[in-house]
């Protein structure tokens, strides 16, 4: 990168990081769309706090994902995640990652609404399930047909995503790419 590229990088960051005046900023969307990736990116960027809410719902209930799937079922992992999501969101200068199903939630985004700037990465189905292809501790998607799943759940939780203040396109590109295309979308809507 030349100095005048990381000049207006750099100036981009800083308008921006004004903008937000210390709101938390929140991505949502699928699994698989980058938001861990994207938002470590963007938390460097703007020289703010990372965290991932499912790896703090680890935290708090000492066990993983998965085994609270398995042993207190969805609604209790939800219940779970909007206690974490409320408490996260009142620190300053946060990125933070949600989990596919958090702001599809009611409750859960009505809080982001109130409290922080919500970005959606969106991405279609074919990068989707390549990216989660290759892991497997998806609750979710184990199932006969996890594409098939998938698939469902783009359905169901696009129309609601879309109620994020602002929506970037997760493509398979690097992902500072996508991170420079967040901040872009912020200092717009943010104007």
């Amino acid at each position: 990168m030349s100095k005048t590229d990381t000049a207006a990088r750099s100036a981009r960051a800083k308008a921006l990081i004004e903008r937000l005046g210390g709101r938390p900023l929140i991505l949502v969307g699928m699994m698989g769309a980058g938001k861990t990736t994207v938002g470590r990116r963007l938390a460097a960027r703007l020289g703010r706090r990372f965290l991932d809410s499912d790896e703090e719902i680890e935290k708090a209930a000492q066990m993983t994902i998965p085994e609270i799937f398995a042993q207190r079922g969805e609604p209790e992992f939800r219940t779970g995640e909007m206690r974490v999501i409320s408490r996260l969101l009142k620190e300053n200068d946060l990125v933070l990652a949600t989990g596919g199903g958090a702001f599809v939630n009611p409750e859960t985004r009505s809080l982001v609404k109130a409290g922080a700037i919500s970005v959606w990465l969106k991405a279609d189905l074919d990068v989707l399930f390549e990216r989660v292809s290759r892991r497997s501790n998806r609750p979710l998607l184990k199932t006969a047909d996890p594409k098939g799943t998938l698939e469902k759940l783009i359905a169901d939780r696009y129309p609601i995503y879309a109620e994020a203040d602002v929506t970037v396109l997760s493509r398979d590109v690097p992902q500072d790419h996508v991170a420079a295309d967040v901040i872009s979308a912020l200092l717009h809507h943010l104007r």
